[in-house]
């Protein structure tokens, strides 16, 4: 005990001149400190300068805020570590995922660049806006001339600002319509359905083969139940009407006063989307097929009724009938991929037209002609007799 009371007793006197000193020989812990001088000119630093050590811990015992102020060193850490972080979180909340309504007022725009007029539709594609007239229609229809929104493909534009007005005056709005049969383009689109036992593709291609005209490569949008979109421009006269099935079973036209459900709509069933290498501007429209789509519907005539041909089918009364020769020469020149798709849809066409059991042979011979088995073609031409 006696030797540390020397060491107490004779570093007091030089002690005194040395707090500043010390201040100085302990800048990592001393300068956080610095904003506490008061607790250390208030206890005499005897114990500080005999154990340097020491007198970190020696100066806060005495006065009970120092447990408080070693708290600090540890804040400024604290406070270093989340000054990564806050500028992560505000990153995300600068650009959120689009929602579907942007998204398609994004795709309406860009369409409307290249010269396609829009409108917003909904999830249902029906136009998005609702008649101002509803309650009390107009006669003759009003078809915008009162200057307000909700008259259908006629409010179709591509003036940026009239879209946007669209679009917030239907927040409720996920995919847009591209109007038809209007300048520049005149637009002409081919609905090609696979529902329904129809194929769209192969009515197509029957036609381009009876007719002679080719398929040219042009835009094309994939549905979501599995149908494509054909686009082509046309002339700005004559108008191409609107039809369904009546250039062919599975063949939708849409022409003036129709529109195209755009690509990147989101409907209920799911999202409009271009196909893989599709072309950047639509084809013109083939001038045997503009010929087919201007053609007057054709009369309505007798057909045999179900219990007359056998089949149980009762075809649409507007579709043309097919001729025989070309159902035959339709399945007969069947490229490998394609045989068993053409031969069903021949066999359809000959039963709708209550030609089914006098074309079966012909059409089987055809079908063997191809390579397609003699069973599987009986088969193929018996499915289309059951069809309804």
């Amino acid at each position: 005990m006696a030797p540390l009371h020397l060491r107490h007793t004779e570093p007091p006197p030089a002690d005194r001149s040395q707090p500043p000193a010390e201040a100085h020989s302990h800048p990592p812990i001393d300068a956080r400190w610095q904003a506490s001088p008061t607790p250390d000119t208030s206890h005499p630093p005897t114990a500080a300068p005999a154990h340097p050590p020491t007198p970190p811990p020696a100066t806060p015992p005495p006065p009970t805020p120092t447990p408080p102020t070693p708290t600090p060193p540890p804040t400024p850490s604290t406070a270093s570590t989340p000054s990564p972080s806050t500028p992560s979180s505000p990153s995300p909340a600068l650009s959120p995922p689009l929602d579907a309504h942007t998204a398609a007022l994004a795709e309406a725009l860009i369409a409307a660049e290249r010269g396609y007029p829009v409108i917003p539709l909904t999830r249902s594609k029906l136009p998005a806006l609702r008649s101002p007239h509803r309650g009390h229609p107009e006669v003759p229809p009003c078809h915008g001339d009162c200057g307000r929104l909700g008259h259908g493909v006629h409010d179709a534009s591509t003036d940026p600002f009239t879209i946007r007005r669209m679009f917030a005056a239907a927040p409720w709005a996920t995919g847009y319509g591209i109007a038809c049969g209007l300048p520049p383009h005149h637009l002409i689109g081919l609905d090609l359905d696979t529902k329904n036992g129809a194929d769209g593709l192969t009515a197509l291609l029957f036609l381009a083969e009876a007719h002679d005209f080719p398929t040219p490569p042009t835009i094309m949008v994939r549905t979501p139940s599995g149908g494509q979109h054909l686009w082509f421009t046309g002339p700005p006269s004559p108008p191409v009407p609107n039809s369904v099935g009546r250039l062919a079973p599975g063949i939708d036209v849409r022409g003036t006063g129709g529109y195209l459900v755009g690509p990147g709509s989101l409907t209920t069933h799911g999202r409009y989307v271009l196909a893989p290498n599709t072309p950047d501007r639509p084809a013109p429209v083939p001038a045997p097929l503009l010929t087919l789509l201007t053609a007057p519907p054709a009369p309505t005539r007798h057909r045999p009724s179900p219990h007359h041909t056998g089949t149980g089918y009762e075809p649409s009364p507007d579709v043309p009938p097919q001729p025989a020769a070309a159902l035959v020469r339709f399945v007969r020149t069947s490229p490998v991929g394609q045989r068993n798709a053409r031969l069903f849809w021949a066999a359809c066409r000959a039963y709708e037209d209550g030609l089914g059991p006098e074309l079966a042979a012909r059409l089987t011979e055809a079908a063997c002609h191809t390579g397609l088995p003699e069973e599987e073609a009986r088969a193929t031409i018996a499915s289309a007799s059951r069809r309804r």
